[in-house]
């Protein structure tokens, strides 16, 4: 099982979650930013339906798979 953690930083002059290097929206305090990423990280845990997925990777070959509905990863958010 994949991992994915959500971090509460400071950001664009308040507060936001980062997954990755990737930000989420500004959130006005430290409490409201990890609000939201405890809910977004509840979503990511949150099974689905199976489906086709395409994608392309960092040398342009495109790759199709099925993703399992159930295969989830672990979503964490350090405060």
């Amino acid at each position: 099982m994949s991992e994915v953690k959500y971090e509460i930083v400071e950001h664009d002059g308040g507060w936001a979650y980062r997954v990755g290097g990737t930000y989420s929206e500004t959130f006005a305090s430290h409490d409201a930013a990890s609000r939201a990423a405890h809910a977004a990280a509840r979503e990511q845990e949150r099974p689905g339906a199976t489906t086709s997925i395409e994608y392309e990777d960092e040398k342009g070959r495109w790759h199709a798979e099925v993703s399992s509905g159930d295969d989830r990863p672990q979503a964490d958010v350090e405060d």
